[in-house]
């Protein structure tokens, strides 16, 4: 099991998170996550990650 993590925000991504009211700051931040993971190449389609080194 992956225990609980405590991220502190800078106050620029503090006030972006308020772009996004009546949703949960975690689910927004997983969403970030997982979309900039799929532009940098880490997640296949499928959405699992991607394993070993990429040639670029």
């Amino acid at each position: 099991m992956i225990r609980p993590l405590t991220v502190r925000l800078d106050p620029d991504t503090s006030r972006l998170l308020r772009l996004y009211r009546g949703q949960s700051p975690v689910a927004v931040i997983g969403r970030a996550v997982r979309l900039l993971a799929g532009a940098d190449g880490h997640l296949a389609p499928d959405g699992s990650i991607r394993t070993g080194r990429r040639v670029t």
